[in-house]
């Protein structure tokens, strides 16, 4: 086992993770007085779920797609997806 790709990959999911819907949304479900513990599992399942799935399109498209492609359509994705944000956010209205 690689640590380092295991740190690296723990802390970008860690990152990414913080303040998204689906944190708050486990939040809201933990403080309706739901059982702390199903709502950790069912959260915990839910993100192995997607990881694993995730991990799986990954070797696939590895074995049809360059990395380094893979890697370009990722940050070129990425950077269109932030400029339709910044685009969208100048005409919406303060509440």
């Amino acid at each position: 086992m690689d640590f380092k790709i295991v740190a690296t990959t723990f802390l970008s999911v860690f990152l990414a993770e913080l303040g998204d819907k689906t944190q708050l949304m486990t939040l809201v479900i933990a403080g309706t007085g739901s059982s702390k513990l199903s709502v950790w599992v069912g959260a915990a399942l839910a993100l192995l779920a997607t990881t694993t799935i995730a991990v799986a399109l990954g070797e696939i498209a590895s074995r049809v797609v360059p990395v380094v492609w893979m890697h370009r359509a990722a940050g070129t994705l990425f950077i269109l997806l932030g400029l339709y944000y910044l685009w969208t956010a100048g005409g919406t209205k303060p509440a």
